[in-house]
C-alpha cells in the first residue's frame, strides 16, 4: 500500500539547536505517553556525544502527523563532521534551515546550505532561539537572503518560507506577534513546502546505501533511501559499486523502518521510504543494493577530501599492555579499517612493513574523536602530530586554507588578530555584532591553526567564539613559528615524588602530580625556556637522624596543567608522541633515551 511521504533533513551550525528542536517535534506528534520518561537530545544516543553536547553521527527518525510519514534526518553541526551532513542530504526532498537569532549564519550554515542548494532542495528557514535577550530576529533574515543570494540560489530556491520558533520550548509562529503555542506550523509547513519523494513503483528495486553502523543482534545493517521500486523480506538482491561491478549477492534478512529512537521490522517497503536493512556481510557505504533487473549503479556525489591526518603506531613505550587489552598491529589495523568503510570522510592508508597506519580526516576533532573512541574500547596506541595534506599543481605545493569565523569581546580582539598574524592568516572582515563583541573573518593556514584553540581561550579569558570551515587549497605560505618553549623530559622510570616536582616548579609547569608512574623519556611538563631539559621527578628527601631545630618546610604544589586529548595532540612537535590507553595519556619524546635523541637531530 502506498503511503505519502515526507523526506527532510534539519541543517545548520553546531549547538543552534538541532536536536533540541526534533527532540520538541517527536514530543508533540504523539509518540511518546504522556507519563512517559524522556531523556534531553534523544538524538545524540552514542556516549561521547553525550559528554561533549554534539552530534557526531547523522541519524533518521520519523513521525506521523495527519496521516502523512516524515522522516527526519539529524544532522552534526560541526565542520569535521561534514562528510556526513554530505551523505545523507542525498536521502532528502527538502531541508530546515536552522539559524539562531543571535549569531546570525556561521561558516557550517554556509557549508551545509551551499550543499543543499546544489542538490537542487527547497529550505524552509527557521530562526531559532529568538527568545534569546541579544536576539536579532529581523536582522538574522536579511543575513540569510545574503547568503541564499551568494551561494546563488535559484528563484524557487530564493522564495523560502520564513518560522521563529524556540526549540526548547517547542514552539514556532510565522510572525513574532503571534500566539506562541505548538509547533503545528512547522508540520503543517512541511506537507506543503516540502514534495513528496518521487515513487516509481514498477521499476526494479534499487537503493543507494548511505550510513553503515553494526548491530549487535543483526551485524552490519545498511542505511538509505528507496530509489526506486519495491522490496520484501528475505528477497534476493545483489550490491554495486560506483562502477557497476558486483560486490556480493546476498539476502534481505530483515527490513526496518525508524520511529523514533527504535527500528521497527516491516514485511515490505518501497520507492521514497528511508530504511535499514541487514543481510549484506561486504556492501558499504555509496554502494547500489539492488534485484537482478537493475544493470546501472545509483551514482553519488563525491565527498570533499580530507585535509589533515595523523599516524597512528602500536604503543611501545615501558609502560605497553599494562592497561589495554587491544594492543597489536592487526587489532587497530582491522578497527581503522572498519572506520574507514563505515565514515568516507575518513581515509587509510599503511606503510610497506604494515607497522604504522595514516588516518587522514577533516580536522583535529573529527580524528581526536576517533583516537577518544577506540581508546574506550581498550586499544593502546601512539599518535603523531596532526599534520595538514599539501597538494601538488603546476609544480606548486599548495595547503589548505580555513575560513575562521571569531566573535569575541571588544578588548581581546587585538591580541587575537595579533596570534592569527603571527600564523599567516589574513583578515577579510571586521565589524560590531553589538553587546561589546567584534566579529572577526579570517582566513587561515589549517596548519597554522593547530594548537590555537587553547592560546584563543587563553588570549581571551574564555570568553571567544571561534568557528573553522574549510575553504580553499591556495599557494604555501611560508614557515610558521611553533611551540616556543621546550619540555621536562624524565631521566628514569617509577613513581614521581612531591619533593622533586616541588624542587622544580620554578623550571616550569609540570603536567603529572606526585605518586604519577613516569618512565625515561616521558615529557613531564613545560619548560620555561625554549630547550628541553632532562629532569629527576624521583629524587626524595635524603633523611638523617639529625633533627634541625626548626620544623622542615611542608611541601606545596602548584596544580598540574590537564590537557585534553585534542590539546595533548596539538601540542606536540614532530619529535614527539602520544601514547593512548584505556587509564591514561601521556607525552613521550618518539626516542626515549638521551643519547638517541641527539643522534636523531644531528642526523
Amino acid at each position: 500500500m502506498t503511503q505519502e511521504l515526507r523526506n527532510i533533513a534539519i541543517i545548520a551550525h553546531v549547538d543552534h539547536g538541532k536536536t533540541t528542536l526534533i527532540d520538541s517535534i517527536m514530543k508533540q506528534s504523539g509518540m511518546f505517553r504522556d507519563n512517559q520518561s524522556i531523556s534531553e537530545r534523544l538524538m545524540d544516543s552514542g556516549e561521547l556525544e553525550k559528554e561533549r553536547g554534539i552530534t557526531i553521527l547523522a541519524k533518521p527518525t520519523s513521525i506521523r502527523w495527519k496521516n502523512v510519514r516524515i522522516n527526519i534526518i539529524d544532522t552534526p553541526g560541526h565542520a569535521d563532521f561534514g562528510g556526513e551532513v554530505e551523505r545523507v542530504l542525498h536521502m532528502a526532498d527538502g531541508v530546515i534551515l536552522l539559524t539562531d537569532a543571535a549569531e546570525g549564519p556561521m561558516p557550517q550554515t554556509k557549508f551545509v546550505l551551499g550543499k543543499a542548494l546544489a542538490l537542487g532542495l527547497r529550505p524552509i528557514v527557521i530562526i531559532n532561539k529568538v527568545d534569546r535577550p541579544d536576539g536579532r530576529p529581523e536582522e538574522v533574515v536579511d543575513e540569510v537572503f545574503d547568503l541564499f543570494v551568494a551561494l546563488e540560489a535559484n528563484e524557487q530556491q530564493l522564495e523560502f518560507p520564513i518560522l521563529y520558533a524556540s526549540g526548547r520550548d517547542g514552539w514556532c509562529v510565522t510572525d513574532l506577534e503571534n500566539e506562541r503555542s505548538s509547533l503545528e506550523p512547522l508540520l503543517n509547513l512541511i506537507l506543503e513546502h516540502v514534495p513528496p519523494p518521487k515513487q516509481d513503483l514498477k521499476a526494479p528495486f534499487a537503493m543507494l546505501a548511505t550510513l553503515l553502523d553494526s548491530d549487535q543482534f543483526l551485524g552490519r545493517c545498511l542505511t538509505g533511501k528507496v530509489v526506486q521500486g519495491t522490496a520484501k523480506m528475505n528477497e534476493q538482491v545483489r550490491s554495486l559499486d560506483l562502477t557497476g561491478n558486483i560486490i556480493e549477492h546476498g539476502r534481505l534478512t530483515k527490513l526496518m523502518h525508524f520511529e523514533g529512537t527504535n527500528r521497527v521490522p516491516v514485511d515490505r517497503v518501497e520507492a521514497g521510504d528511508i530504511i535499514c536493512i541487514a543481510g549484506l556481510a561486504k556492501t558499504s557505504v555509496s554502494d547500489t543494493i539492488c534485484n537482478s533487473e537493475q544493470k546501472q549503479p545509483i551514482q553519488s556525489t563525491p565527498i570533499d577530501p580530507p585535509t589533515m591526518s595523523v599516524t597512528i603506531t602500536v604503543n611501545d613505550s615501558p609502560f605497553a599492555g599494562q592497561e589495554g587489552k587491544k594492543v597489536t598491529s592487526t587489532m587497530i589495523r582491522e578497527r581503522l579499517l572498519s572506520e574507514a568503510e563505515t565514515n568516507v570522510a575518513i581515509t587509510f592508508s599503511e606503510s610497506d612493513n604494515k607497522d604504522s597506519f595514516e588516518i587522514g580526516g577533516r580536522g583535529e576533532l573529527q580524528l581526536g574523536v576517533l583516537i577518544e573512541t577506540m581508546r574506550r574500547e581498550g586499544f593502546e596506541l601512539t599518535v603523531s602530530r596532526p599534520r595538514v595534506l599539501y597538494k601538488q599543481e603546476e609544480g606548486q605545493r599548495l595547503e589548505p586554507i580555513e575560513e575562521v569565523i571569531i566573535d569575541v569581546d571588544s578588548e581581546y580582539s587585538s591580541s587575537v588578530i595579533d596570534s592569527l598574524n603571527r600564523r599567516k592568516a589574513e583578515m577579510m572582515d571586521m565589524r560590531e555584532v553589538g553587546a561589546g563583541k567584534t566579529r572577526l573573518t579570517f582566513l587561515a593556514p589549517s596548519r597554522g591553526l593547530i594548537g590555537f584553540q587553547s592560546k584563543f581561550l587563553t588570549d581571551t579569558r574564555g570568553t571567544g567564539v571561534i568557528n573553522r570551515l574549510f575553504h580553499s587549497y591556495a599557494k604555501y605560505k611560508g614557515d610558521i613559528p611553533g611551540r616556543r618553549n621546550g619540555v621536562l623530559i624524565s631521566n628514569d622510570t617509577g613513581q614521581a615524588v612531591a619533593y622533586a616536582l616541588f624542587n622544580l616548579q620554578d623550571r616550569g609547569v609540570m603536567f603529572i602530580s606526585h605518586q604519577t608512574p613516569v618512565y625515561q623519556g616521558m615529557i613531564v611538563g613545560e619548560h620555561n625556556r625554549d630547550n628541553d631539559l632532562e629532569v629527576n621527578v624521583l629524587k626524595g628527601k635524603k633523611l638523617t637522624n639529625v633533627r634541625a631545630s626548626g620544623t622542615d618546610d611542608a611541601v606545596s604544589l602548584s596544580p598540574p596543567r590537564n590537557l585534553s586529548l585534542e590539546d595533548m595532540m596539538a601540542y606536540l612537535n614532530h619529535d614527539e608522541l602520544l601514547e593512548v590507553t584505556p587509564m591514561k595519556l601521556r607525552l613521550r619524546k618518539q626516542y626515549l633515551l638521551s643519547h638517541e635523541r641527539k643522534k636523531a637531530a644531528r642526523n
